[in-house]
C-alpha cells in the first residue's frame, strides 16, 4: 500500500494505492474519487453502539466506507476533508494516539478507534469533553483547517484555543487564562491550553471558530 498526500498545506488530499487484497478505511464523505474496480461497503463505525459513541462525542460519522481491491492490479482510491487546509498520515506501532474531535479521516484496517473522557479543561479550552484515540498497527490519516504543525515538547507549551489537532496520550492538559485577567479578555486572548509532558504534538495554524468570528465581524 502507498499512501501519499498532495496540494498541502491549503488543499491536501490523498491518494492511496491498493494492492490486490489490500482495504482501507475511511469517514463516510471523506472519498473524492476512486477507480470502478473497487469494492466499496458501509459499515458501522465499530458496531452500532461504538459507532454512536464516536458520533456524538468523537465527532466521527456512524457509518464508515471499507474500500477493498479484490482484482489482480493495484487500484487508486482519493480522500478528502470537508475543509480546505493540511492532512497528515501518521504509522502506528502499537502504541496510542489521541485526535481531537473531528480529526480523524482515514486509517489501515489494523488501526483502532475508541473515544475517551477527554476532561473539563479540554472543552473550556475549544477542545471537546471526549477525544478519539487510535491504537493498533498500521496508517492513520487526519487533517484539519489551515496548516498542521509538528512540535517536539518537553516540558510546558502554550497553545490557543481550538488549534491543537492530534497529541500523544502522556500529554496532560490544563486551560488557563492567557494572561490577567484584564489582559486575556480585553487582549482578545482569552483560554489558552496549556500541554504538559513529553513527546509530540500537532497544532492546526488557523481555527474555524476564528474564521466565523472574522465573518460575523464582517457582516454586521
Amino acid at each position: 500500500m502507498k499512501v501519499s498526500i498532495e496540494g498541502k498545506p491549503v488543499f491536501a488530499h490523498v491518494k492511496v494505492e491498493l494492492q490486490p487484497g489490500e482495504s482501507f478505511i475511511a469517514e463516510s464523505d471523506a472519498m473524492s474519487s476512486m477507480a470502478a474496480e473497487l469494492d466499496m461497503e458501509a459499515k458501522f463505525n465499530g458496531g452500532l453502539l461504538r459507532g454512536l459513541l464516536k458520533k456524538f462525542f468523537g465527532g466521527e460519522s456512524l457509518f464508515v466506507n471499507h474500500f477493498t481491491n479484490n482484482t489482480s492490479k493495484p487500484l487508486t482510491l482519493e480522500l478528502t476533508q470537508g475543509t480546505p487546509g493540511d492532512m497528515m498520515v501518521k504509522e502506528l506501532n502499537g502504541e496510542t494516539f489521541c485526535i481531537q474531535r473531528g480529526g480523524y479521516i482515514a486509517s489501515e484496517p489494523g488501526v483502532n478507534l475508541g473515544v475517551s473522557w477527554a476532561g473539563i479543561s479540554s472543552l473550556i479550552g475549544g477542545e471537546g469533553l471526549f477525544r478519539l484515540e487510535v491504537s493498533g498497527h498500521g496508517k492513520v490519516i487526519f487533517g484539519a483547517y489551515g496548516g498542521l504543525v509538528e512540535k517536539e515538547i518537553n516540558g510546558e507549551y502554550i497553545v490557543d484555543t481550538s488549534h491543537l489537532v492530534a497529541y500523544e496520550p502522556g500529554m496532560k492538559l490544563k486551560t488557563q487564562l492567557a494572561g490577567g485577567l484584564f489582559g486575556s479578555f480585553f487582549g482578545g486572548e482569552g483560554f489558552v491550553t496549556r500541554v504538559e509532558g513529553k513527546g509530540k504534538i500537532y497544532l492546526q495554524t488557523r481555527s474555524i471558530s476564528g474564521l466565523a468570528s472574522w465573518v460575523n465581524r464582517h457582516l454586521r
